[in-house]
């Protein structure tokens, strides 16, 4: 525990000088959640966590994934549980550093001992135990001023975690139960959940009172044609509306012969348009949600049971493009 300890007197002396100086910034691509997260931080923690926050919002660069890291970094040797907690998700997935898991397990160690909800479920997630946490295992980042060691294009390449579970372990508490039952009925249905998670993410963000402007209803945002197609008769019961999310995926995934691209597509426009159109339809909206969807999922094929329907007639003349 000889380290461990040491981290703790680095963090607490750091907090109590007030090493290094950073400049306020803010930014409207802040989740609502994270900052309310951030207000019960330290003006210049909270100023770090901000930075850090919009700078993974460009999902796609390894460059600011490593720039937010180095923040995450610093936030860390100020004492900050979240920053800690966020740089052990930089390391568990491999976004900007290289994947480490051992890094990864030791800093939500930490960021658990001081009473982080959201690192304690990390390491449940992951199944380490604590007394199983190499505590010599730290980034020097954390402990000096340095800059930590940047991903190669290769690692950053090679990272096959979807960005949706980076997702889902930053819900809230009171949003979990979701993705448990998500599990359960997905496995049912021979879906893959984290699509299923993918498209409640789009689809609700969890609000299982969601309701839309075209009378779209629930988690899976579910119309009245097809809650009643799938027999769901209160589209408000997180239950019945997953159930019926699922079916109705599981027979685009049917229809389309595995191919996710259109699935999605389907899913918000209806299979007509995509038939019509052979290929993804020329919404924005569409077009915007196909692209979340699968930057979350990050799979374009998907197992499908052939005998559920026969195959779309357009399929063969379909372009994805």
């Amino acid at each position: 525990m000889k380290t461990l300890i040491t981290t703790f007197i680095v963090i607490t002396l750091n907090l109590v000088i007030g090493v290094g100086i950073s400049v306020a910034y803010t930014s409207s691509e802040l989740k609502p959640s994270e900052l309310e997260i951030f207000d019960n931080e330290p003006p210049i923690i909270k100023d770090l966590l901000e930075r850090a926050s919009v700078l993974l919002t460009d999902a796609d660069s390894m460059d600011s994934a490593w720039k937010a890291a180095n923040l995450y970094c610093e936030s860390a040797r100020y004492g900050s549980a979240e920053g800690i907690y966020r740089l052990g998700m930089l390391y568990a997935f491999g976004r900007g550093v290289p994947a480490n898991r051992d890094y990864a397990a030791n800093l939500f160690g930490i960021a658990s001992t001081h009473g982080h909800f959201e690192a304690q479920k990390m390491l449940e997630t992951t199944e380490i135990k604590f007394s199983e946490i190499k505590t010599n295992d730290t980034p020097i980042c954390v402990l000096e001023a340095v800059a930590p060691e940047k991903a190669s294009a290769q690692d950053y390449a090679n990272a096959q975690s979807p960005k949706i579970d980076t997702y889902i372990a930053s819900l809230p508490k009171n949003k979990r139960w979701v993705v448990d039952l998500v599990s359960t009925i997905a496995d049912w249905y021979k879906v893959d959940e984290k699509l299923v998670l993918s498209i409640i993410t789009a689809e609700s963000n969890f609000k299982v009172s969601a309701k839309s402007n075209k009378e779209a209803q629930g988690l899976m945002q579910l119309i009245p044609a097809t809650a009643d197609r799938f027999n769901v008769k209160n589209a408000y019961n997180a239950s019945q509306n997953i159930k019926g999310g699922v079916k109705y995926l599981r027979w685009l995934l049917s229809y389309f012969r595995g191919d996710v691209t259109l699935a999605v597509a389907a899913y918000n426009a209806g299979e007509g348009a995509v038939d019509k159109y052979k290929g993804v339809p020329p919404y924005k909206e569409t077009r915007a949600y196909v692209k979340k969807v699968l930057g979350l999922y990050q799979s374009k094929r998907h197992d499908f049971d052939a005998s559920i329907t026969q195959a779309s007639p357009a399929l063969k003349k379909v372009s994805t493009q």
